[in-house]
């Protein structure tokens, strides 16, 4: 059972990944559009997206931290103790991130839009940067350990950099299937230039692991690696594919490639929630609350997943309005 939990946990992860991962990257290319003029249009194709869906995703976030409080309480306590300084960071952002989005659209001065679009965007990058380097202490076992140096390392930072550039790429995917014609080439053209970046900060990140993580190196060369290959695949592929073939299956191409990436560190973590001295079965909550949080979270998927998936249709069909 306390596997189950592990994997009920892991979807939540994978599913805020995705979504709100679609989010953060777009607002990095909202940081990079350049000058009012020259922005507007890409800005605007950004706002469109978003728009209808972008506080909805950090549902996600809420189921993450209840299912994980609830099946592993002493496991939460030790990220919590540990990693509350880039935690705290990340939440900070995503305050900051909803206030420049909302504010945006409702102040009139330009220097006020100016300020409220620029803490969007900038946060935008900051929290994906900081929940990076929180999977980064997680899977180099520096959890229990100090507030600092557990955060500031090789592994954490290389995942920190690796979350905007994944966030950057999947995002530029899915603004290049949602463009108008004119500004296609733009975020395709993006598209590519994140997809090098991960690529080559993904061959940066080897070495990286095998000096500072060699447990998570190890796995992610033995039991992950077919995960890892359907995310390089599948990532490839939808660029080959971006002016080719429909922009849903474009999408889904996208999403698969990062959905296998943190499937691969899952696999990779496994059966450990922390290093390894935090085995799943040994830190789960009693058996009676995690057959009480599976039956909850089946019935939330229940209740909420239609909701998630008529508006995302909606979106797509452009049948919602902000």
């Amino acid at each position: 059972m306390s596997t189950a939990v592990a994997i009920a946990l892991m979807l939540g992860v994978l599913c805020y990944a995705v979504f709100a991962g679609a989010d953060f990257g777009a607002g990095f290319w909202d940081l990079t559009a350049g000058g009012a003029e020259r922005g507007r249009g890409p800005r605007a194709v950004i706002d469109h997206s978003l728009g209808p869906v972008w506080e909805a995703n950090h549902t996600w976030l809420i189921y993450c931290l209840v299912v994980f409080w609830t099946g592993f309480p002493a496991t939460f306590a030790d990220v919590m103790r540990t990693l509350y300084l880039p935690l705290g960071l990340a939440a900070l952002g995503i305050v900051l991130r909803g206030s420049g989005f909302a504010f945006r659209k409702a102040v009139q001065a330009t220097s006020h839009q100016r300020l409220a679009g620029a803490a969007f965007a900038a946060s935008s990058v900051v929290t994906p940067f900081f929940f990076g380097t929180v999977a980064g202490a997680l899977a180099s076992g520096r959890v229990p350990g100090p507030a600092v140096t557990s955060w500031i390392n090789p592994t954490s930072l290389l995942g920190g950099v690796l979350a905007v550039a994944v966030c950057a790429y999947l995002a530029a995917v899915l603004l290049t299937a949602d463009a108008p014609a004119a500004l296609t080439a733009y975020f395709r053209k993006r598209a590519w230039i994140a997809a090098w970046t991960t690529g080559v900060l993904s061959i940066a990140g080897i070495v990286v692991l095998r000096l500072d993580a060699r447990r998570i190196f190890d796995r992610l060369l033995g039991p992950a690696l077919p995960v890892a290959l359907v995310s390089l695949v599948a990532g490839l592929l939808a660029l080959v594919l971006l002016r080719r073939v429909s922009a849903r299956l474009v999408r889904l191409l996208a999403g698969l490639a990062v959905a296998a990436l943190v499937v691969g560190w899952g696999v990779a973590q496994y059966p450990y929630l922390l290093g390894t001295h935090a085995r799943i079965t040994d830190v789960a909550a009693p058996h009676s609350t995690q057959v009480a949080l599976i039956v909850i979270v089946a019935v939330a998927i229940a209740l909420v997943g239609p909701s998630f998936a008529l508006l995302y249709t909606l979106q797509q069909r452009h049948l919602t309005e902000e």
